[in-house]
């Protein structure tokens, strides 16, 4: 008998499958490390809450698990769905249990991108060379706030202002080429050398220091921006510079979705620095 045909056979308790689990997105899915471990730390949840062998779950005891994300924001009631339908669906094939669950419809929000002169105001509030760096390689990238943190110095060629961002390997996001302009070129230069430690990182920065020079800035000049806020001002900047949505998305790390955009289109650096340069992007007055 041929036993690859066969439908996987987990082990009885949850707990006991989840390190299978994690190898199977990694290995047999490719899902990115991030997207990995919120599946599996969802799942994990899970079991520890209704503390039911995977093959007994039923379709009540999700609708009653998901009963209490209902109140909480789409966000969360996505993520947690897309745990359950991955492990079950995918993993342990039992489409019938999750079959017929919806995620929450996105309503549109219209975007409140901030203006050029908020941008300066909120940069100049901030305090040290690496916290005003940190902000305008968001600015001038469009990469996400974990793609920028994650960089390694090695990761960024000064000579062509390209950035190469190693976080990024999923269906719907892809760590591409990104660049940065010129005053980008010279705030960085100037925080290197200022720095007098061995750490490979970019930015050697915990999350606590992170959130304290952003709040600050915000605290002194009343304008609430973020790392995912420069990111769609990059966007919209550039779009308001000219270029096409489809450069925009590949500078942003985004899975082209039109057929031009998928295989007509010319993705290589150097059309890509081309098309950068050519938008004469600046952050700073």
């Amino acid at each position: 008998m041929d036993l690859d045909s066969n439908p996987r056979r987990p082990t009885p308790r949850g707990s006991a499958n989840l390190d299978d689990f994690h190898e199977f997105l990694c290995i047999d899915l490719q899902l990115n490390e991030k997207t990995v471990k919120d599946h599996v730390r969802q799942m994990k949840r899970f079991f520890q809450s209704c503390n039911i062998e995977p093959v007994n779950v039923t379709k009540k005891d999700l609708r009653k698990y998901l009963s209490d994300f209902r109140d909480k924001s789409s966000y969360s009631y996505k993520n947690v769905l897309s745990a359950l339908k991955r492990f079950f669906r995918d993993y342990m094939n039992m489409k019938h249990v999750v079959e017929g669950f919806r995620f929450p419809k996105k309503s549109f929000k219209p975007n409140i991108v901030p203006n050029k002169e908020e941008i300066n105001k909120f940069y100049y509030a901030i305090d040290g060379l690496r916290a005003r760096a940190l902000f305008v390689l968001y600015a001038s990238s469009g990469l996400r706030k974990n793609e920028v943190l994650s960089l390694k110095i090695e990761d960024i060629d000064f000579k062509k202002r390209i950035i190469i961002p190693n976080s990024h390997n999923g269906e719907t996001k892809k760590a591409w080429l990104s660049f940065f302009n010129n005053e980008t070129e010279i705030i960085l230069r100037q925080y290197i050398e200022s720095r007098t430690d061995s750490n490979p990182k970019l930015f050697p920065i915990c999350k606590d220091n992170y959130h304290k020079a952003w709040r600050e800035a915000r605290e002194k000049t009343s304008i609430s921006i973020t790392p995912r806020v420069l990111r769609q001002w990059f966007c919209s900047e550039m779009g308001r510079l000219g270029v096409p949505d489809r450069y925009v998305d590949a500078f942003c790390g985004r899975t082209p979705k039109s057929v031009l955009a998928r295989h007509y289109t010319d993705y290589s650096p150097r059309k890509l620095k081309e098309i950068y340069d050519k938008a004469e992007l600046t952050v700073l007055f």
